[in-house]
């Protein structure tokens, strides 16, 4: 075998993705236990102040979402699959609100990356909305991807760092649990054990 067939069978390509729904800290426990993330990280997204802090961003004022930025193997899942479990784990239908956490930055968000992204968002959120999947309608937004700035490092791996805190025990754990029944085909092996 020459050198170039061995690059070749050794690369691999990543693509991103970037979601809002609601506090980071529960989104980055549900995608970073799916076979096929590489890696993810709380941040802000879709704002006009640079480089913002957890405080500003919790004014609401910087148009920044709370997200997470997701970088996947499309060879393990796709990006359909990542929607679907965006759809499933949170609750698209109640504008800038998910649970007590209530602002601008914690809408329900996909920020694209590409014009394919755009039109599979659009065409899920269509899709649910017209078979009346949720009882209301979806608010989801969907926007050009045009920054992201990675949270405070003690927001990284929130969940599995302060597993008795107790915003983790009685608000991430049942997400999470609920999200390894509904998806245990799709989670990684280790999965389970980060708890």
């Amino acid at each position: 075998m020459d050198l170039s067939t061995a690059k070749m069978k050794t690369s691999v390509h990543y693509d991103t993705a970037t979601f809002g729904t609601g506090c980071f800290w529960c989104t980055e426990a549900i995608f970073e236990r799916l076979n096929g993330v590489v890696k993810v990280t709380s941040g802000y997204s879709g704002g006009s102040v640079l480089n913002p802090t957890y405080e500003e961003v919790c004014t609401g004022t910087t148009g920044h979402a709370e997200c997470c930025q997701v970088v996947y193997s499309p060879d393990v899942i796709s990006f359909d699959e990542l929607l679907e479990v965006f759809w499933k784990t949170h609750d698209p239908t109640t504008l800038n609100r998910q649970g007590n956490d209530v602002g601008t930055q914690y809408r329900s968000v996909v920020f694209y990356h590409t014009p394919d992204q755009k039109e599979k968002a659009a065409y899920y959120k269509n899709e649910l909305d017209s078979s009346g999947a949720f009882k209301d309608p979806i608010v989801t937004a969907i926007e050009p991807y045009k920054n992201f700035y990675s949270a405070e490092a003690y927001h990284q791996e929130y969940y599995n760092s302060n597993p008795s805190q107790m915003y983790c025990r009685f608000v991430i754990m049942p997400k999470v649990e609920k999200f390894e029944k509904v998806f245990k085909d799709k989670l990684k092996t280790n999965a389970l054990s980060q708890k």
